[in-house]
């Protein structure tokens, strides 16, 4: 309204109404996002004196927003927010304490998977039954040969499914298509997307963009330019399970995201250097915590690694932070993943309101990576590793 102050700008730019150098710009045009070149002002007369005609500035931009949105319903006519951790939807956005810019938007249907392709026990009403029951949640399991075998397999079907959703990340792709590519491909190579329908998980991978630490559901937003997104891929093949994520960048980011998603790489790769038998599961968390505190940087602790098989989770656990009260050594044998998420912020977390999607508390960003691994008797083996034929996403390697 006319009364409304101005605060101070940064930067040196042109007013709007005489053109002499501005260093005050408009709290609305801020709160719209609109450019600063046609928001700034010299004194609070210009400002006054221009606000007839400069407040038709924010009209305009609220009839864009609303023309989006009426576009984005033409396009996903039937989509609807997800609610109850998964078992519901709503055609309402859902109110919530946003920590950070990004909001859920509206979910396609759940994809559905062919009848010959063999399926986990939740497949079709989203209850695990074996998982939660069996004695490998408490003790963890020496694979045989033959097991190690399928999981090579299943753990390189992820692999080469991750590559294919990394080939189609860009500005202006939404999340659903991402996970309409990862689904494709697993059921080409004859696999099941372990998340769908896994305690009522609504999609067959996890996008997790910008705040998102973990859990973000594939939606009908459209990726920016700037953006950072995590995809995490998991598979059931031959009756056992492969899980890996890596975050990529879309289109131009910033340095501070850059640093962020190479040091949590960085995290990953140096805990996987220490892992052999006889190491105890509480170091990696220390390995991990001490790369990401000397960047400056925090180590989420809701969420660990796992262990790994014919079951999606099980023992061991795998906390990522320092201190951690993790049992066990590690034996050859053994199939974990490791998995840390690094914050540029504190490492609290939120959960939104469809129950799954982890966002930082502070709204800042959040990066992972992650590996299924296999301990052999001289070290360690990265069942879910990167191959030739990946693509090149992440500068530091492939420069």
């Amino acid at each position: 309204m006319q009364g409304e102050g101005i605060v101070q700008s940064l930067s040196s730019l042109s007013c709007v109404r005489c053109s002499k150098p501005a260093s005050l710009q408009c709290p609305k045009c801020m709160d719209l996002k609109l450019p600063r070149e046609g928001a700034s002002f010299c004194t609070q007369d210009c400002f006054k004196a221009s606000w007839s005609s400069h407040k038709a500035v924010h009209l305009k931009a609220k009839l864009s927003t609303m023309t989006d949105q009426k576009n984005l319903n033409a396009d996903t006519d039937g989509w609807l927010y997800c609610t109850r951790k998964g078992q519901g939807r709503s055609g309402f956005a859902p109110n919530f304490d946003w920590t950070g810019p990004l909001r859920p938007y509206p979910i396609s249907s759940m994809r559905t998977v062919p009848a010959h392709i063999d399926k986990p026990d939740w497949a079709e009403d989203g209850t695990p039954k074996i998982e939660p029951y069996s004695d490998l949640q408490n003790t963890v399991e020496i694979k045989t040969p033959e097991q190690i075998k399928r999981m090579r397999e299943t753990c390189r079907l992820g692999r080469e499914i991750l590559d294919a959703a990394a080939r189609v990340i860009r500005p202006g792709i939404t999340t659903d298509e991402i996970d309409r590519v990862v689904h494709e491909a697993t059921i080409a190579g004859g696999g099941y997307p372990s998340p769908l329908n896994y305690h009522f998980f609504p999609k067959s991978c996890c996008t997790s963009v910008n705040e998102v630490i973990c859990h973000g559901i594939p939606d009908a937003r459209k990726l920016e330019d700037g953006d950072i997104v995590n995809v995490d891929v998991s598979v059931y093949y031959k009756g056992c399970h492969g899980d890996l994520n890596e975050t990529f960048f879309v289109g131009n980011v910033d340095e501070a995201s850059q640093q962020l998603v190479r040091c949590t790489y960085e995290c990953l790769e140096k805990a996987i250097a220490i892992v052999k038998p006889g190491v105890r599961f509480r170091e990696v968390g220390e390995v991990i915590n001490r790369h990401a505190t000397m960047s400056g940087l925090s180590v989420v602790k809701s969420y660990c690694g796992h262990g790994i098989g014919d079951l999606f989770h099980c023992a061991p656990n795998i906390p990522h932070y320092a201190r951690n009260k993790a049992v066990g050594v590690m034996k050859a044998g053994q199939t974990f993943t490791i998995e840390p998420m690094i914050n540029a912020g504190v490492w609290r977390d939120r959960l939104w309101p469809d129950g799954w999607t982890a966002v930082t508390a502070d709204g800042k960003r959040s990066a992972q990576f992650e590996h299924t691994l296999l301990v052999t008797e001289s070290g360690v083996e990265v069942l879910t590793g990167r191959l030739p034929s990946s693509p090149k996403v992440l500068p530091w390697l492939d420069a």
